[in-house]
Parts: C-alpha cells; structure tokens; sequence
C-alpha cells in the first residue's frame, strides 16, 4: 500500500508518497513564482499557481504508484484550530478529493502545521516521545507549541506563543529582498551571513514579552541600517541573531512552565545552520532539541502523506 499527501501552502505546491513501512516513495515540489524585487504573493496569485502546479506535478507520479495509492491527504488549513483558514488550501483540497473519489479511496484531511511537525517527527534522529514542546518557524508561522500525539495521525497542539506581528520567515525574506535577494530570501541571506564581521549577530535588539515575540521593530532598524549603508553580510548574521535570541528567550520559558524538555523544530526558518548551531549551544544545559532534517523542514508534503498512512493504517486494524 502506498499514500499520497497534497500540501498547498502559501509558497510551495508539494506532492509526495510515502510507503507502508514510512518509506519516502516519491516526492515532488514547486516554488511558486514571486517577481524579482516583491516581498510575496496574494493569496489570488498563490491560489491560481497552485491549480496550474498540481496537474503538472501529478502527471509525474510513476505510473506503477497509482494502483498502489491506499489513501490520498491533503492539508485544508494552517494549523488545526477552527477558524484557522487560508485560500490557498482550497487548490489542494479540491484536487485531493476529486483524486480520492476517481481512485475509491479514503481522503484523509490534515493541517500544514501537522504535516510539518509530522515530517521533523519521522526525520528527526532518535525522536519518539508522545509529550514534548514544538517551534514551528516559517514565512506564515511563528509559534511555540505544547504537542501531545495521542490518537494515529492526529496531533493535539496548545499554542504557548507566538509572534505578535512579522513572522521570522517574513523577516528574513523583507530584510534580503530590500538587500537584492531573491524571494524567498532565506538561502541566500544565510550564504551572505558566511561573510559577515565578528560581532554581527549581536546588531540588533531581540523583543520577547513572555510568550509573545515580535519582530516588526527589529526590522524596522535594519531597514535604518541599510540605508545607512551597513554591510550586507554584517546585517544578514545581524538578522539570524536576532531570531536566535528571541526563540531562545521564548523556550527557556516554555521549559521552565511546563516541565517539558524535549524540543521539535520545524518550518523552512529551522534548516537555517547558523540557527540551529547557536540554539543548541544555548540550550544544551536545559533541553534537548531534535531537527527536522533541512530538506524536511521547508513546506512540503511528506508530513501530511505520513499522517495519512497512520490514519489508514490505524482504521484497518
């Protein structure tokens, strides 16, 4: 048996195919296009590129798959609270349960946010905890999460905080766009920040009230600082740092408040090197931090193709 998981999010068009054993079968994934000099994409724009992505991106699935697929999943939205909702998964969900009825199997519906946590969940080495906390860093999401897996491919998640304003991935990608970096911007700054002085990454403020993180102010005096012509790689680390210390500020916290030692990172943000270097030096004394591996990280589908298996697996027994 083999399933397939459908992921539209905001910036990525994914399909993937897992086996029954958890074995990444197959896996696709398209960029959508943003305009060189643009800091995204309306949810119009991403909603249409979606729908000319995925027929396109199906139509390479090895035909010997099909009559393995057992079950087809999609995400319907963000995170798997109600109300919690983006046009974009429409795309997705359509294509996904139109697939689920000319095949005659189960559609398996899920949350981006799940699926990104169930692929650093598989990639991550030595993970296997039911209880544990969660940061999920990416263009749209922020959030430090208490995580509890308790029923087969579902996830109950408690959101302990978040960004009040600007996301990290958001951050990032204006700060390296007004730098003349492509969108997304987040390869590209972490490769300029190779070049930077001894000293950058402590450039700017870090602002944390409890759970609540914000990173408008910050990116307002970057903004400063370009224009009065700091160096480019010196602001780029300036930016990593910032992040570092604002996610260590908020976990040390969530360690302290719930006991929790066990940490899970996930989201395009996380496969940031210099990140997750200076996170587990931080941390090392109070926690334990487990990676999505970096090309599991970013948006995709092989989370939401797990929690299908799971899901199927657990209904026929």
């Amino acid at each position: 048996m083999m399933f397939l998981g459908l992921d539209t999010s905001a910036y990525t068009t994914s399909v993937a195919v897992v086996d029954q054993e958890k074995h990444l079968v197959w896996e696709k994934r398209r960029l959508l296009e943003v305009p060189q000099g643009e800091k995204g994409l309306a949810q119009s724009e991403a909603l249409f590129n979606h729908i000319k992505n995925l027929p396109e991106l199906l139509a390479l699935v090895p035909p010997t798959i099909w009559p393995e697929i057992a079950g087809i999943g999609v995400s319907t939205a963000p995170r798997p609270a109600e109300q919690s909702y983006m046009p974009v998964f429409l795309a997705g969900r359509s294509v996904a349960s139109s697939l689920a009825s000319a095949l005659n199997v189960k559609l398996v519906t899920t949350s981006h946010q799940e699926g990104h946590l169930a692929a650093g969940l598989e990639s991550a080495e030595g993970f296997a905890l039911t209880d544990f906390l969660a940061v999920h860093l990416s263009g749209g999401t922020t959030e430090v999460l208490k995580v509890r897996k308790d029923s087969p491919g579902k996830l109950s998640l408690q959101i302990l905080g978040g960004s009040s304003d600007l996301h990290a991935g958001q951050f990032v990608d204006r700060v390296g766009v007004r730098l003349g970096l492509s969108f997304p911007a987040g390869k590209e700054l972490e490769k300029l920040a190779l070049k930077s002085a001894p000293g950058s990454s402590s450039l700017l403020p870090s602002s944390v009230k409890g759970y609540e993180m914000s990173f408008s102010g910050v990116e307002s005096a970057v903004q400063r600082l370009i224009e009065e012509k700091k160096r480019p790689a010196d602001l780029a680390r300036a930016v990593e740092g910032c992040i570092v210390r604002t996610i260590y500020k908020v976990l040390t916290k969530a360690v302290d408040d719930t006991g929790l030692r066990d940490i899970l990172i996930v989201g395009g943000v996380a496969s940031n090197q210099y990140l997750r270097n200076q996170l587990e030096k931080k941390l090392e004394s109070q926690a334990r931090l487990f990676w999505a591996k970096p090309g599991w990280s970013s948006d995709n589908s092989i989370g939401v193709a797990l929690l299908t298996r799971e899901t199927m697996l657990s209904d026929n027994h």
